[in-house]
């Protein structure tokens, strides 16, 4: 537990004395508190004595004098020298929505649920739609990256500034928290015009439309009078490109896509996508199923010195922001804290965000082995530790210390404690 509180205490000089006092009780309650993560439940479970008037916590996160650009900063400093001190830092992109059904919930509107949506039907909820960039994490015991988020923002409705604008501007916050670092941006194609105006030193891979317009690079000068060209001549589609290519210009890669090494046809070339990026060539990935029974995939990234290998292992590892969206609604209950007002609701998404994040820095410190959840014969093929299991150990944790802090240390008490602290580990 000592870990977790140092890393608590990182953020202490973007606080008053009480304030902190109040962000380590209800992070730490956060943690430990069974069922719904309400802010209730988080002071029962860190304040159970009632040290402090409940209005306290409520008014720390609606009200209070703290900055979660600060929390942020800290942390994503603190990831980076931890856990990717050297090498490129790869990071992710995307927007999720967390679901608020109240009608005074500041920042909430209705959107689209990317989750319950298809391509036949679209669905439409009322809540938080946040824009968060996550840290991919490559563990100690492999398998698929871990992704922490590293900052996030809260897009409104008729906001003037659009989800890659909020992109853009946390990206640019990142470059100048980590100067003298190489970032590689993955997102969704949605997100593809960030390559339009990229921060120095940072590289972006995105999906790329079907239907794309393509060029070949600008001519140059010819010397004569009137404006040159920006462009060249037009190619195919990436989707009319695929088509015409022969089966000779595609070549096999060995590619790892979540831990596992799949074998798979790519074909790169060089283009001018003058919609994205009017100066600038991007390069071009065509993947194909070499059995034929998956549709052409088509990519794309800033780097032109980037192996085709490289670039769908990247994509692939996007993933795990997914991932991370889930664990945090479901494991950290990030949809239940009830702060409606003013800045609460945003700051309760981001918080859970960054708890999450703070988690699993310090499972990968305090367990880089992974081992500490107990093998069940109905999961035998479980080789690695989820973000539950790293939730559970660090709970472990925070009870350890209060529940033997009361109790003697004879033999029958130790077994009794270490039965009620496995119960305890699980119980959320």
């Amino acid at each position: 537990m000592t870990g977790f509180l140092a890393l608590l205490g990182l953020t202490r000089a973007g606080f008053t004395a009480p304030s902190f006092a109040i962000f380590t009780d209800l992070l730490t309650g956060w943690v430990c508190a069974p069922g719904r993560r309400t802010i209730i439940a988080m002071i029962t479970g860190a304040d159970p004595a009632g040290r402090r008037a409940h209005d306290a916590y409520h008014r720390f996160v609606r009200d209070g004098a703290w900055s979660m650009s600060w929390l942020w900063q800290v942390l994503t400093v603190h990831l980076v020298g931890r856990l990717v001190p050297t090498g490129v830092d790869e990071l992710a992109c995307d927007d999720t929505l967390f679901h608020h059904e109240g009608r005074h919930v500041e920042g909430a509107g209705t959107f689209r649920d990317a989750v319950r949506s298809t391509a036949k039907r679209v669905v439409y909820e009322r809540g938080l739609n946040l824009v968060v960039i996550t840290l991919q994490v490559r563990p100690p015991w492999g398998g698929c990256p871990i992704a922490v988020p590293v900052n996030a923002r809260v897009h409104r409705k008729k906001d003037t500034t659009t989800t890659i604008g909020h992109a853009e501007a946390m990206l640019r916050q990142i470059a100048g928290w980590l100067p003298n670092r190489e970032l590689h941006l993955c997102a969704d194609g949605a997100y593809a015009t960030l390559a339009r105006d990229l921060p120095s030193g940072v590289q972006l891979t995105c999906r790329m439309r079907r239907d794309a317009a393509l060029y070949q690079a600008a001519p140059p000068r010819t010397g004569k009078r009137g404006r040159p060209r920006t462009k060249g001549d037009r190619l195919p589609t990436p989707a009319q490109l695929s088509k015409t290519l022969p089966a000779r210009v595609f070549t096999g890669e060995q590619v790892d896509v979540r831990g596992a090494t799949v074998t798979t046809l790519v074909h790169v070339t060089d283009v001018l996508w003058y919609a994205v990026n009017k100066t600038s060539l991007v390069r071009l990935v065509i993947v194909r199923d070499p059995d034929g029974k998956q549709p052409d995939d088509y990519f794309f990234t800033t780097d032109l010195h980037a192996a085709a290998a490289s670039i769908i292992t990247r994509y692939a590892a996007r993933w795990a922001i997914e991932v991370c969206f889930r664990d945090t609604k479901q494991d950290l209950g990030a949809q239940n804290p009830q702060s409606w007002k003013r800045r609460g609701p945003e700051r309760a998404a981001a918080l859970s965000l960054w708890l999450h994040a703070a988690t699993w820095c310090w499972y990968l410190c305090a367990h880089p082995d992974g081992r500490t959840w107990t093998p069940r014969p109905w999961y035998r093929h479980k080789a690695t530790p989820s973000f539950l299991d790293a939730l559970a150990a660090l709970r472990k944790a925070l009870w350890s210390q209060r529940i033997t802090a009361m109790s003697r240390s004879e033999p029958d008490n130790t077994k009794i404690t270490e039965a009620i602290l496995d119960t305890l580990a699980y119980a959320a």
